[in-house]
């Protein structure tokens, strides 16, 4: 029993670190490039996580340091089997792209002008903007859903957009604007779960304070 207990956790981490590793390599622009096939290969494809699990995730990875990509792959790998698995889905997801990188740094001298080569390549960007889009999107299905949540993005979005401030600062305020909103509502008992929340646990009584915000 042992045995085959060992065989399964070893066949899990070859199977997220082979799931990533095709992931990398068919993303350009990283970051949140690669979350939309993120999405279809552990929601749709896998079901290792679900959708609204999914939102929640991606939530979290864009307000942690480092890549989205890379955060979001770390928390599924860890999700399925610990660190072992969070370590086998990070090198998965960056192993091709350095890899690539390494490629490109060596072959740029002698493609470098060419006509054919920078039409590739502004094809390219136009692509990585529709994927960023698309990740922006469902960021913000999970993250905007009532009238303090808008203000706090569209203030954040002026902010940045006008003023010359770092983005953690940024980050750091609408946190504590959040927790604030939190606080403020609970006392005047006014529900503050998010929809995924609402969701998962709907006419039910629950224990778990993630799902609220």
């Amino acid at each position: 029993m042992q045995f085959q207990s060992e065989m399964g956790k070893s066949r899990r981490l070859i199977e997220l670190f082979w799931a990533f590793f095709r992931i990398g390599p068919a993303t350009f622009g990283g970051g949140y490039a690669m979350i939309p096939m993120i999405e279809k290969e552990a929601v749709s494809k896998r079901d290792w996580i679900k959708e609204e699990e999914m939102n929640e995730l991606l939530a979290i990875a864009g307000s942690a340091p480092g890549g989205v990509g890379v955060n979001v792959a770390a928390f599924i790998g860890y999700r399925l089997a610990g660190v072992a698995g969070a370590c086998a889905a990070v090198l998965g997801i960056t192993l091709p792209t350095f890899i690539v990188a390494l490629l490109f740094f060596f072959s740029y001298s002698f493609f470098e002008g060419n006509i054919k080569v920078e039409a590739a390549l502004k094809g390219v960007h136009a692509a990585v903007i529709a994927l960023v889009l698309v990740a922006g999107y469902r960021l913000a299905k999970s993250a905007i859903f009532d009238k303090t949540t808008i203000a706090i993005a569209i203030l954040s979005l002026a902010v940045l957009a006008i003023a010359q401030i770092n983005p953690i600062i940024v980050i750091a305020t609408g946190t504590l604007v959040g927790l604030a909103s939190i606080r403020i509502k609970s006392w005047l008992g006014v529900d503050t779960r998010t929809h995924a929340g609402k969701k998962l646990f709907a006419g039910k009584e629950t224990r778990y304070p993630e799902y609220y915000i």
